[in-house]
């Protein structure tokens, strides 16, 4: 009998094997990795904001 995969919920902290993937972590130097969540801790994870959102606030003079 094969092993389930087992992952770790970002919210509640617990060992699940009926996982989702809620955000994907991006890193300059190397692999990056998946944040998981459990199904009943997945619709309450704050949706981490988009790297272009984060230049919207800023201004002419910020971005010479």
């Amino acid at each position: 009998m094969a092993r389930r995969p087992t992952r770790m919920c970002v919210e509640c902290e617990e060992l699940t094997t009926d996982f989702v993937v809620v955000s994907e972590v991006h890193a300059g130097s190397g692999p990056g990795f998946n944040v998981y969540a459990c199904r009943g801790c997945a619709p309450g994870v704050p949706r981490p904001p988009d790297v272009l959102e984060l230049f919207d606030g800023m201004g002419a003079a910020d971005s010479r």
